[in-house]
């Protein structure tokens, strides 16, 4: 039997952190055989529902830090509620600053400028990524915006969309600053929705050769007598 120390009483003051001498921790659930062990009375313990054991639940425990460094490096509430075993509703109370942040962010960058080979673009993100959009026959408002800070603490933001039945997304590096700040292309298809040549086909098409039609054709020459 392996034998764990108490760490530190939760924020949410219902469970107790514990720890075992490997590091691995756990969380052990205040209830009412919890306080019953705690006072050493045995009568009330055994009277519980379960008279066997209590109900100790081993999770990846993290810290509400933890949690919100993880959220904010762009993991979704979800994920981190996999990996860790944790409750999905812990992990969202501790989450919803940061993803407010997050939203903000990717907000912000909208209104920042794309960078381009001679300087900032006049548009904003948002209308060089809208007007690409309308350019290729999609619907810029069903777009969906999301940014996550970086190891650099630099904010990388992400634009999806759908063409078709294809989903696709571009990433930018945004830059906040003075009129907004800037945004530079990260993968190729954040360079192709801020390409001043956006109206071009997404695939290269042969050019068509120029007819004349003012010109008449000139009639073939009757065959020759055999």
């Amino acid at each position: 039997m392996r034998e764990l120390k108490v760490v530190e009483l939760d924020v949410d003051a219902n469970t107790v952190l514990c720890q075992s001498d490997s590091g691995e921790k756990f969380t052990l659930r205040i209830d009412d055989r919890f306080r019953a062990a705690a006072r050493g009375d045995r009568g009330a313990f055994n009277r519980s529902a379960d008279q066997t054991m209590i109900d100790v639940e081993v999770h990846n425990v993290l810290r509400p830090r933890d949690i919100q460094a993880k959220i904010r490096a762009g993991a979704s509430v979800e994920q981190v509620a996999n990996a860790s075993g944790m409750p999905i509703e812990r992990v969202e109370r501790f989450a919803h600053p940061v993803l407010l942040e997050r939203s903000r962010a990717a907000e912000l960058a909208t209104a920042a400028h794309p960078v381009l080979s001679d300087g900032p673009s006049v548009l904003t993100l948002l209308e060089t990524v809208s007007t690409a959009l309308v350019g290729r026959g999609l619907d810029p408002d069903a777009t969906n915006w999301d940014a996550w800070r970086n190891e650099d603490g630099r904010w990388t933001v992400q634009v999806a969309w759908k063409a078709g039945r294809s989903d696709n997304v571009a990433h930018f590096r945004f830059t906040p600053g003075a009129h907004g700040g800037t945004v530079t292309a990260f993968d190729e298809a954040a360079y192709q929705l801020i390409d001043p040549d956006f109206a071009r086909p997404l695939r290269p098409v042969a050019p068509v050769a120029q007819l004349d039609f003012d010109t008449p054709v000139a009639a073939a020459p009757p065959p020759a007598p055999a």
